[in-house]
């Protein structure tokens, strides 16, 4: 079954254009700060592995990873999400959902089989705020049990754990997605303005950024190492789980020939 999280997965996995990588494929500098995520495969549907892509775009082909969190002041929870998320014009009888609850719980809305019931699967997310600015991080230590996390690519000995980030915009009923733009920071790691590791194949791209938590924090102030553009774009859906799970059900049980 297609999910739009299935298809947010799709969109997200992007081949790394020739033209923005003129180095080597495998080169290291270890200047400054930087981290990064390594792939990660699931056994459970690919809805769960999409709604974390939807996050901080999980990718094994092309991914960056950081060695540290944003700065000292991590939350757990940030109230505008709470509630229940889609992306863009979702189709009624696709289930594709992310649901804030009020003791921000955040977790993804998965159908294993369609037409049955729904689950819900708890994914770990911290919120940083700064500077007027939002972004999500996420451990790869606390995917495990949820997906296999791989380690980072290419780094020995292997760190304890590494970071995912993404930067968010509130608005409304809406929250736009920028996920990193790995292109943009490999650059910065070859051109020696970030420490950090870099790995590229005809068809992979794998950086790490190395650097303590003030560094961090400091890279996402100072350097562009997000898109430009959201991707993906979430919307309220104004119904409770419940509710839209016996939508979704009804609406694949109205369509069976």
């Amino acid at each position: 079954m297609k999910t739009i999280f299935s298809t947010l997965l799709t969109s997200f996995r992007r081949r790394p254009e020739s033209s923005d990588f003129a180095f080597s494929s495998s080169t290291e500098k270890k200047s400054r700060w930087i981290p990064a995520f390594a792939g990660m495969t699931t056994g459970r549907s690919s809805a769960i592995f999409s709604a974390l892509t939807l996050i901080v775009l999980l990718n094994g082909c092309v991914e960056t990873r950081f060695e540290s969190p944003l700065g000292d002041n991590i939350e757990t929870c940030d109230t505008h999400w709470k509630g229940l998320w889609s992306i863009e014009k979702p189709n009624s009888d696709e289930p594709a959902a992310l649901w804030i609850d009020e003791e921000c719980r955040f977790t993804a809305l998965d159908q294993p089989e369609k037409g049955g019931p729904f689950k819900q699967i708890h994914i770990p997310v911290n919120y940083v705020h700064d500077d007027g600015n939002d972004y999500l991080v996420i451990s790869d230590v606390g995917l495990k049990g949820i997906v296999e996390v791989k380690a980072p690519y290419g780094i020995d000995p292997v760190p304890a754990k590494s970071f995912f980030f993404a930067k968010y915009r509130a608005r409304g009923d809406r929250i736009e997605v920028f996920s990193v733009d790995d292109a943009a920071v490999a650059k910065l790691v070859v051109d020696e303005k970030l420490p950090g590791t870099v790995s590229k194949t005809a068809n992979e791209l794998h950086v790490f950024v190395r650097g303590d938590r003030k560094q961090m924090l400091e890279m996402s102030r100072h350097d562009a190492i997000f898109a430009s553009k959201p991707k993906p774009i979430l919307y309220r859906i104004k119904q409770t789980p419940a509710e839209y799970e016996q939508t979704v059900i009804q609406s694949q049980h109205a369509k069976k020939p």
